[in-house]
């Protein structure tokens, strides 16, 4: 894992994106997003407070495997 907390992988092939955070000393999986509004979701009930702020900050998210805010396969 690289240096952000938050990880959004490459799209699986039946769409979406797995989501993880990396907290207590491991990874965490929080779900599969298919869109921004999902991925808010994920972080507002793992605690980040203004989720929507940090989509784009890389300290906070890394973006694996494709574009940022990419969920279905071009």
């Amino acid at each position: 894992m690289g240096s952000a907390p938050i990880v959004v992988h490459r799209l699986s092939k039946t769409g979406g994106r797995r989501v993880t955070v990396h907290r207590h000393g491991r990874d965490e999986i929080l779900g599969l997003a298919h869109s921004d509004h999902d991925l808010v979701v994920f972080l507002e009930a793992a605690g980040v407070i203004d989720p929507d702020r940090v989509l784009d900050d890389p300290r906070w998210v890394e973006w694996r495997g494709g574009r940022p805010h990419q969920w279905n396969a071009a």
